[in-house]
């Protein structure tokens, strides 16, 4: 059986913020598979971090430079025009799955531009399947460079923001028209659910994203360090945790914040208002590694966010022996398993998140435990090496026509 050749798609790759992307695409290289990387958006420099980044963002196809090429839009679409019916069904489409209004006719045609030149890309490539990440405006060019070029597409959604405007980006046809969709959790999957038409359900396929647990050192929990990664934006939660940290009563305390973000001004801001400067440090993006050795001397790690999907940042921690303190949100506790590897605690229950932080940071005993418990459960169920398994599977039976599929692919032994 061959291996089909891939495509990643994704708006912007690689960035700081989604290394779960760059490592299911390794994993996939390391299986056998030749996976052509391709982003809508040139990467800021921000984002390219370490080698992995830098690597990566060199050998990735940059679709909207490519489109500004007036004779590369002209000629791929061209190219298309010589199967006329084709091209206009794809056009079609470009127009039916449009939001409502000027403006979203507007962007769906820009889309439609930008899928020719994907298309072309592709073809000129030898590309059997394009995979999506992130199901918003990335995939509607999948959807649409699928159209027009015949090449079958699948995506991964993530959530949670991309439920909060369904219609929006037209999941619904999406879904209809991708061979599968990986869904990252169950709670994503029942969201999706919600959508989708009923016969498409058998296609939505729970594949977690992962981590690779042998690159994470267990962290020794001596000390009183909490860490934090994200983005430094309001779904993070961010003003909760500062809140918590003013209530703590701990004079050895030192907390990480590691991310950018629109809200960092404003956080540093009330870290010095509420006379925190001297305890917090923010350290802006860093690289895998760097987050890594990072977590290896953390003692508690927090995530105070209002929505989420299964966030990577708790299974980087958790592959750390860290235990997690993180709202009871999502499909978050289909990874972290109350009072055995971490503490769940309301959203935006700034007392609760204090409470949580002081019992683990207070008895390292706790940490230990259920930090060997956290790094049991992301080897179990978490594993990048596994989970891109799940997904090669996929890849494969659906290739071949895919009669019976199981929700949770299991990978060949």
């Amino acid at each position: 059986m061959s291996l089909p050749k891939l495509a990643y798609l994704t708006g912007e790759y690689p960035r700081a913020s989604d290394t779960f992307i760059q490592r299911e695409v390794a994993a996939l290289r390391a299986m056998g598979h030749d996976v052509l990387t391709c982003s809508i958006r040139t990467t800021g420099p921000e984002h390219l971090v370490g080698p992995e980044q830098r690597e990566e963002h060199a050998r990735t196809f940059k679709v909207l430079d490519a489109a500004k090429r007036p004779l590369a839009l002209l000629g791929a679409h061209l190219r298309w025009l010589r199967n006329p019916a084709r091209y206009a069904s794809a056009l079609r489409l470009a127009w039916k799955t449009a939001s409502k209004g000027v403006m979203g006719r507007l962007y769906n045609l820009i889309y439609f531009a930008e899928a020719g030149i994907l298309a072309a890309h592709l073809q000129e490539h030898g590309v059997t399947h394009l995979h999506n990440h992130i199901a918003k405006s990335s995939c509607t060019v999948a959807m649409l460079a699928s159209a027009l070029s015949g090449i079958p597409y699948s995506f991964t959604i993530h959530g949670p923001d991309i439920f909060f405007e369904p219609h929006h980006w037209r999941i619904d046809e999406k879904t209809r028209r991708a061979r599968f969709v990986a869904c990252i959790s169950e709670f994503c999957r029942s969201q999706l659910m919600c959508f989708a038409d009923q016969d498409d359900w058998r296609r939505l396929h729970i594949v977690h994203c992962g981590v690779d647990p042998m690159r994470y050192a267990t962290a020794p929990h001596t000390g009183q360090h909490v860490v934090f990664v994200g983005r430094l934006a309001g779904v993070k939660g961010l003003p909760v945790l500062l809140e918590a940290l003013h209530a703590l009563d701990m004079p050895g305390l030192r907390v990480s914040l590691v991310g950018d973000g629109p809200d960092r001004a404003a956080l540093e801001a009330e870290c010095a208002r509420l006379g925190l400067a001297d305890r917090v440090s923010f350290l802006g993006y860093r690289s895998q590694s760097e987050v890594a050795e990072l977590l290896a001397e953390a003692d508690v790690f927090v995530l105070p966010s209002f929505a989420e999907g299964v966030p990577v940042v708790l299974m980087e921690a958790l592959a750390s022996g860290v235990p997690v303190v993180c709202t009871r949100i999502a499909g978050v506790a289909e990874l972290v398993e109350q009072d055995q590897s971490g503490v769940l605690v309301p959203p935006g229950d700034s007392a609760a998140l204090a409470a949580a932080m002081q019992r683990l940071l207070a008895d390292p005993h706790l940490r230990r435990l259920m930090g060997a418990a956290g790094q049991a459960r992301v080897r179990e169920a978490f594993a990048i090496q596994t989970e891109a398994a799940r997904l090669s599977m996929l890849f494969e039976q659906y290739q071949d026509g895919a009669p019976t599929v199981p929700k949770r692919p299991e990978p060949r032994r």
